[in-house]
């Protein structure tokens, strides 16, 4: 069986993700989507809120299981049993990141391969960045996140938002 892991924060998870999850999902047998803590980051929203909009927004996708974990992915990828970790890339910038992660990954753990999947055109300018600074100041979110997750920013920044 192949199983792959989608690391990330999510935070909150956007069309563009959701795009990868489900080309990714088809290059494996099981799909982890592994929300982790990024320690140097403070959150808009808590893990147990990132798990739960990406449950709502992953359903439709039947080889995909929402997991949240701590520590280095590679050890936790050996624990779960994959061998590939599936990253989207929206532009250069990405891919010279991700590129020296995979890099440093392959060093410490030569049986991990990863794979890069390019961001659709539609999604490629989204990034959870820009949704939280749009949804501060009142942005229309429509078709940059999935509906439950822009109903969960809204309800962050009600104030911005009063019908």
């Amino acid at each position: 069986m192949r199983i792959g892991i989608c690391p990330g924060s999510f935070d909150p998870v956007t069309n563009g993700h959701i795009d990868i999850f489900e080309r990714g999902s088809k290059l494996v047998d099981r799909l982890i989507v592994a929300v982790f803590e990024n320690p140097t980051k403070k959150p808009l929203f808590s893990m147990a809120e990132r798990e739960a909009m990406l449950h709502e927004t992953t359903r439709h996708i039947a080889n995909i299981e929402v997991v949240s974990f701590g520590g280095l992915l590679n050890q936790y990828a050996i624990e779960r049993g994959a061998t590939i970790i599936i990253r989207g890339l929206r532009a250069l910038t990405d891919f010279e990141y991700e590129f020296q992660r995979a890099l440093l990954m392959k060093k410490v753990e030569p049986t991990i391969e990863t794979v890069f999947i390019m961001a659709s055109t539609q999604h490629s300018y989204i990034s959870s960045t820009g949704i939280r600074e749009l949804a501060c100041f009142g942005g229309k979110l429509e078709g940059l996140v999935p509906s439950y997750v822009e109903g969960e920013l809204k309800l962050k920044f009600k104030d911005k938002y009063k019908a």
